[in-house]
């Protein structure tokens, strides 16, 4: 495959030559050497494509009619709005979870981290949905999909079972969820959630959605495990809302922490102060994903299956305005992302860095209409093609 004039990162006009799915040669672009079968860029930009590594697949209300929020506040209250309702949804669960990823990947995502809500109640339907999914678009994405406990592990009776059941039906990552506020017993929750991962060699990532002084004192604990237990490098914090909010101090040696530990952290871009700065994440070498957390559900009507908005989202509650910070956030809505589901992916360099274009570079790409990556991020355009593993999968937002 040769791509035909388009931008890298908002560079020079260039074509990129893909063999065996990866980047094998970026030349100036020569209007002359076109051939049948080259793909027109168009002097459009070229990224990588997105990596969404916080999703709710199985919660998903994509395309279907908007309904009343009726949830109560807090994750046990939400959690049984979502419990109440989802079986009654105009069409079913499966449909649901295969119509949003296809969104998604349509939209210039090829690589997913989604949870998969394991209880007592949905049992394993939830889960089994979305192996279903990640199966029928295994050519057009990766999809590393994450057993999760959203309604705790230690308040309903049965539930460690059916986490063991769907890691052994698949599953490369255990969730874990707000140890001290939901489950009311962190060192048993995180025993379970450390001890089933050790068993079974997957990786973790904990929902954080604690406040202030629990929620780094709940993080200490993960800390102390991943030390422990050797596990640098497989554990994902998400959210931390309020990490950043009790002193600065406290903020740099959490940072300082991560980095050490090889601890990685996932953001939704959500409003508010208390959060950890990005560019001091950035710069300390912690691996940063972006992702879209629910899409438009049971919990909240945001969401829309575009990661090239969830990035105007994450510069806008950073208040980032500076060119080279807007397309840091778009690395970390890329490149940021992989680097968590992938070790063979390094993380980014710093802020300044604009990684996966390079030769050697797994072709996983979206060309987009822009005149620069901040326009992309501002505009977010509609004309866009998308290419995953070298192979063209998508293109005027729709499959291909």
């Amino acid at each position: 495959m040769i791509i035909r004039d388009v931008r890298p990162w908002g560079g020079p006009r260039s074509d990129v030559e893909v063999i065996d799915g990866k980047i094998a040669a970026i030349r100036p672009h020569d209007e002359s050497a076109r051939t049948a079968g080259d793909v027109d860029g168009r002097g459009r930009l070229l990224f990588p494509s997105f990596s969404d590594v916080h999703v709710h697949l199985d919660s998903s209300r994509v395309g279907l009619p908007f309904r009343p929020h009726t949830g109560a506040p807090g994750v046990w209250g939400m959690m049984l709005n979502d419990r109440n309702n989802w079986r009654t949804a105009e069409i079913g669960l499966p449909e649901r979870v295969v119509g949003t990823l296809e969104r998604m990947i349509a939209r210039g995502t090829t690589r997913v981290r989604t949870y998969a809500q394991v209880d007592v109640d949905c049992k394993l339907e939830k889960f089994e949905a979305v192996m279903a999914a990640k199966d029928r678009f295994a050519k057009q994405a990766d999809v590393q999909v994450m057993t999760f406990p959203q309604a705790g592990i230690l308040r309903e009776e049965g539930t460690v079972d059916y986490l063991e059941a769907s890691l052994r039906g698949g599953a490369e990552v255990i969730g874990g969820i707000d140890p001290c506020q939901l489950d009311r017993d962190p060192v048993r929750h995180l025993d379970i959630v450390f001890g089933l991962a050790e068993k079974y060699q997957v990786e973790v990532d904990i929902h954080l959605h604690e406040p202030g002084e629990l929620a780094v004192f709940s993080t200490e604990l993960v800390l102390e495990r991943t030390r422990a237990l050797g596990m640098q490098g497989k554990v994902t914090i998400s959210h931390g809302y309020e990490l950043g909010s009790v002193s600065e101090a406290v903020t740099r040696r959490v940072i300082d922490d991560f980095a050490e530990l090889d601890v990685a952290m996932t953001t939704i871009a959500p409003a508010g102060r208390g959060q950890l700065p990005l560019v001091d994440l950035v710069a300390a070498g912690v691996r940063v994903g972006l992702g879209e957390d629910g899409q438009r559900d049971y919990w909240s009507p945001y969401g829309n299956c575009d990661m090239l908005d969830r990035t105007w989202q994450l510069a806008f509650t950073q208040n980032y305005r500076a060119d080279h910070l807007i397309e840091m956030a778009l690395a970390i809505g890329t490149m940021g992302g992989a680097s968590i589901m992938s070790r063979d992916v390094p993380r980014l360099a710093g802020v300044e860095d604009r990684p996966g274009l390079g030769v050697g570079d797994r072709a996983d790409l979206l060309i987009v209409d822009g005149e620069t990556p901040t326009s992309a991020v501002m505009d977010r355009g509609t004309d866009r093609t998308v290419i995953h593993d070298g192979v063209i999968v998508a293109d005027g937002l729709a499959l291909v």
